[in-house]
């Protein structure tokens, strides 16, 4: 069903990502659900990205997962993406150098499963 203006529910969530421009790139809310059946971009929820991953909460694993599915689904390297905050949380806030937050967004969209 389409809202009011006519644009599907699906780009309407994307508006509501928290994302913001830095010097550098993008930073953007992600909130992450360790443990899942499958590895995958699911969408917005509550202004945050909304990822799944295999991966347990332990080592540093799940964050080693996160960032390695954000830098495929951006289509930037490894080393363009840290945590900035959130190391031992299911809400973090990820750091994106080389990507304007437009282009962030709609390279996400695009990964959505």
């Amino acid at each position: 069903m389409a809202h009011e203006d006519g644009s599907p529910p699906s780009l309407r969530e994307w508006d509501n990502l928290a994302i913001t421009e830095r010097s550098f790139g993008s930073r953007l809310s992600v909130h992450v659900r360790p443990r899942s059946s499958r590895s995958a971009v699911l969408g917005v929820r509550e202004g945050a990205l909304d990822v799944s991953l295999t991966s347990p909460p332990a080592d540093g694993a799940a964050n080693a997962e996160l960032l390695m599915l954000l830098a495929k689904a951006l289509g930037v390297r490894r080393g363009d993406l840290s945590i900035a905050v959130g190391m031992s949380s299911r809400n973090k806030v990820i750091d994106v150098n080389g990507v304007r937050p437009d282009e962030a967004r709609a390279r996400l969209q695009k990964a959505q499963r």
